[in-house]
């Protein structure tokens, strides 16, 4: 009876299913490696890329949500990792620091490689 998601869901991205999971939260760009530091425990981090100091210092900062990159794959070094801590990520998203915004409410499908904006 009826549709089962009361939830409209527009679909804003598809990339690379790098490490499974499905989280839903709110968006925090970032740039560079040291701003990892403002993101908060709940939140989706969306970056151009992550390096090992990224890692770094997101094992630092504790359990971010999930990520976004515009660039990286299943297999690279951050995909590894990102399976290791069991958060979800999503790779190769080209234009994923362009289309989107500080506290945008998203779900990240780590299963489809899709990000949805609710």
């Amino acid at each position: 009876m009826g549709n089962k998601k009361n939830i409209k869901q527009k679909i804003v991205l598809k990339g690379i299913t790098a490490s499974p999971g499905i989280v839903r939260g709110k968006v925090r760009l970032i740039r560079f490696p040291k701003d990892i530091l403002t993101a908060k425990k709940e939140e989706i981090i969306i970056t151009p890329f992550l390096d090992p100091d990224f890692i770094t210092l997101l094992k630092k900062n504790g359990q971010i949500k999930g990520i976004v990159t515009n660039e990286g794959g299943a297999t690279c070094h951050a995909a590894i990792l990102a399976r290791e801590f069991k958060i979800p990520y999503i790779a190769g998203a080209e234009k994923a620091t362009k289309v989107f915004k500080n506290n945008m409410d998203i779900i990240l499908d780590g299963e489809k490689g899709t990000v949805y904006e609710i």
